[in-house]
């Protein structure tokens, strides 16, 4: 399909100061994913007559395909509600919340937060948090490759210096906390395969990519809030004293050996360095 921006509006910048035409990206562009906008008087076709059937064939498939996209970025989201469901919320999304980069990967960053105040959607309370995961999954798919920490590496600090140590988050390093068992209904929908019971338990995660493939670990108790504090640059001490607050059942050596594993972390810093 042709459209053509009519000649007038494509005229030189204007003497005296005036401000310059819309560019037509700033005009065609807004009715795009606004279906009561009217089409831009000026797009016209091959013939010079005004092409508005066309630009609503041309905006119908850009709603389409941002829809695609945030299908395949949001797949166990669009399981849980079915495909009818998550495809009119998806719409609505696309309304509110138009594209800013010409990237298709990087769409969706605000539709969780579109989930979870979505009207339709309050019956599924855990449903922004799976979107939540499912957002940081992709994020940690495509962030920077970096070699993890090794154990030996904080196995070499002095032990008089643990405490007051700080760490270089992985840049694929991730943690999603929910008050539903988010890692579960995640994993679960993923796939087509059948679902079995779900225990409605709070589950936070822990996203990372190590290696090449993207890994989500549930985290135990007081881990999430233990990672939390490290990823925000505090000392190790600091960590364990919040961990210990949220969670008596926290324990030490089974987290760090986990963090380790996991290869949240890229790096040690000494004191406040």
């Amino acid at each position: 399909m042709r459209l053509h921006w009519a000649r007038s509006m494509r005229s030189a910048e204007p003497s005296g100061g005036e401000p310059s035409p819309p560019s037509f990206a700033a005009a065609f562009a807004p009715g795009l994913t606004d279906p009561c906008r009217a089409p831009p008087p000026n797009v016209v076709g091959p013939c010079g007559k005004q092409a508005g059937k066309r630009y609503d064939v041309y905006r119908n498939n850009v709603t389409v395909s941002l829809i695609d996209a945030l299908a395949a970025i949001f797949p166990a989201t669009q399981r849980l509600t079915g495909v009818t469901f998550f495809r009119a919320m998806a719409r609505f999304h696309i309304r509110a919340t138009p594209p800013r980069s010409p990237l298709l990967f990087e769409y969706g960053r605000d539709f969780p937060a579109f989930v979870a105040d979505y009207e339709h959607a309050r019956n599924l309370p855990y449903l922004a948090d799976v979107a939540r995961l499912e957002r940081a999954w992709l994020d940690a798919y495509h962030a920077a490759d970096a070699p993890p920490l090794s154990g030996p590496a904080l196995s070499d600090v002095p032990a008089a210096a643990l405490e007051g140590i700080r760490f270089v988050a992985h840049p694929a390093a991730r943690v999603v906390c929910s008050r539903f068992p988010a890692v579960t209904l995640f994993a679960m929908n993923r796939s087509d395969e059948p679902v079995g019971p779900v225990e409605f338990t709070p589950e936070d995660a822990l996203v990372t990519r190590p290696d090449a493939e993207v890994v989500v670990r549930s985290l135990p108790p007081g881990g999430a809030v233990f990672l939390t504090a490290l990823l925000e640059g505090r000392t190790l001490a600091e960590a364990v004293d919040e961990a210990f607050r949220s969670s008596a059942a926290f324990d030490l050596p089974s987290n760090i050996a986990g963090m380790v594993d996991a290869g949240v972390f890229a790096a040690i810093r000494s004191g406040d360095h």
